[in-house]
């Protein structure tokens, strides 16, 4: 996040990796989300998602965004990204082409993987290594190495079962486990 520029696409890319990765969303989902669906809450913000990959009837489900301390709180840089750009109707996020014109339409799914892979590259990881689940897969990795029981991160993410969730785990958490000899 650090590496971000402060220009209006780095508000959006900022917004759009703390949202992503704070709802634990789908690249789908993420871009999917209108103005309308963000719901303001004393504690962040109550997304609702309209649809995802197992939702296809569109009967939807909530989750949270939380406030976080200080430059990662994803409830102000949506705010930021918001004010900004004006938005008060429609998809949140959207292109931003040259002289910084906003586009009307939403962002791709495609869009989002090639966030991440760039936000990476600015701190010099692999983008290769990354993709647009990382946001969604890291949340249930940091979720599980701070201590959250299984239910209480589906919940978030709206896994079914734990041992679909165990797949989200990334190794890292399995040497965390302390011995017991």
């Amino acid at each position: 996040l650090a590496a971000l520029p402060e220009t209006l696409l780095g508000a959006r890319d900022r917004a759009l990796l703390l949202v992503g990765f704070a709802g634990a969303l789908r690249r789908s989902e993420l871009v999917g989300l209108d103005y309308a669906d963000i719901v303001p809450r004393d504690e962040g913000y109550a997304a609702v998602l309209r649809r995802s990959k197992t939702d296809q009837e569109g009967a939807g489900r909530t989750c949270f965004i939380p406030h976080a301390n200080g430059e990662r709180c994803p409830v102000k840089a949506l705010k930021q990204w918001q004010e900004l750009t004006g938005i008060r109707s429609g998809w949140l996020f959207r292109a931003v082409y040259r002289h910084d014109n906003v586009s009307e339409k939403p962002l791709s799914a495609q869009s989002v993987a090639l966030i991440v892979k760039d936000a990476v590259r600015r701190v010099g990881g692999d983008p290769s290594a990354v993709s647009g689940h990382s946001l969604r897969s890291g949340y249930c990795t940091q979720a599980a190495i701070a201590g959250l029981q299984p239910w209480q991160i589906r919940d978030q993410t709206g896994h079914t079962s734990d041992l679909m969730l165990a797949r989200y785990i990334r190794p890292v958490q399995k040497r965390k486990l302390p011995s017991l000899l």
